[in-house]
């Protein structure tokens, strides 16, 4: 017997699975790299502009002590050699040429391959970021929960008021203060360097113990940011349906808080980690200065001092193309972790 009165069943359409919401990701990564060639070359023409209107003499600069004996002849012969008289766009097409070679220039400052400069301290670098960054995430994730999840009481005011005081500190303000207490005074912690002076080798157990206080004082600059963006997206997680009826189910409030409301709120932490990726880098440079660490921040700073341009430029580039990546992999995060999110469409 029919029933005409009776709808047919509805076919449900199945979430999509991981690997087909990335199903654009190939043609995302090309537009991103149609975007990245002209921001890195307008980069590259910028740094080269300033290169040229640098005061600084390269070639005074490459010889170095000598240069206050050296007869005009021979700082003459330095000039043709680098070929810095000739044309600016000569210059210019030459630098690119080598660099699509795999040539990154002659460090004028440091008498050495700018390559080799950079091969030797990216991973201190790298080390100093990456222990930051994981300290920061793991910190603000679990405090901005908790003051959301007790918004109003007194950890929530106490934490928000730290993070407002903490942004109006600048970084090496906070190196500095690290320094006077945990180091000078208290004796905890060296203050600066990767070993001990007295030290005949590199062991993971002395770098670990002074990269103590850079990693904290770059980790509490960068906290603010994500704490307060934790705990108010964690906040508005509370107010949501889902989250309303796991609470009206009786579920454990750490259940509901981590389980629920927290993860609804990582989808747009994710999207600040790409964004703030340029504050963490420039506060990096700024701790390896101020803790004497061999990495990639305290030589951009001396060739920026000293008018070092194939040094600065390579580093200027490497942190532009850090960045364009690292914006790239957080699209690509936010995609394969919330499933509305199409990177076809």
């Amino acid at each position: 017997m029919e029933h005409p009165h009776l709808d047919p069943p509805v076919r449900r359409r199945r979430p999509p699975t991981r690997r087909g919401r990335l199903a654009g990701a190939g043609a995302v990564v090309r537009r991103r790299l149609l975007v990245a060639v002209p921001v890195l070359l307008a980069t590259s023409v910028g740094m080269f502009a300033l290169g040229a209107a640098s005061p600084i003499d390269p070639a005074k600069q490459y010889a170095g002590a000598a240069a206050a004996t050296a007869t005009e002849e021979n700082l003459a012969q330095i000039r043709a050699n680098w070929g810095i008289d000739d044309p600016l766009p000569v210059q210019y097409l030459r630098w690119i040429g080598n660099l699509f070679r795999g040539d990154l220039g002659w460090s004028t400052s440091r008498h050495e391959p700018v390559a080799s400069v950079i091969a030797a301290r990216a991973g201190w670098t790298l080390l100093l970021v990456s222990a930051a960054l994981a300290v920061v995430l793991v910190t603000s994730l679990l405090l901005g929960a908790l003051a959301a999840y007790r918004r109003g009481g007194l950890l929530d005011r106490g934490l928000r008021a730290a993070a407002y005081a903490v942004q109006a500190m600048p970084v090496f303000w906070l190196g500095l203060a690290a320094i006077a207490v945990f180091a000078l005074a208290l004796g905890w912690f060296p203050a600066g360097g990767l070993t001990d002076v007295t030290a005949t080798g590199t062991s993971w157990a002395d770098v670990a113990h002074h990269l103590v206080l850079p990693v904290a004082v770059l980790a509490v600059a960068q906290a603010p940011w994500f704490l307060l963006f934790v705990r108010d997206a964690v906040v508005d997680s509370l107010r949501e349906d889902h989250v309303l009826a796991a609470r009206a189910r009786g579920l454990p409030g750490r259940t509901v808080l981590f389980g629920h409301a927290l993860r609804t709120a990582l989808l747009p932490f994710l999207t600040l980690i790409g964004t703030h990726l340029p504050e963490l880098v420039g506060g990096a440079v700024l701790v390896e200065t101020v803790f004497s660490l061999p990495g990639l921040g305290a030589v951009t700073v001396q060739a920026a001092l000293g008018g070092d341009f194939p040094l600065l430029a390579a580093t200027t580039l490497l942190t532009a193309a850090v960045v364009l990546t690292g914006n790239l992999a957080a699209d690509l995060g936010y995609a394969a972790a919330d499933p509305r999110v199409r990177l076809d469409a």
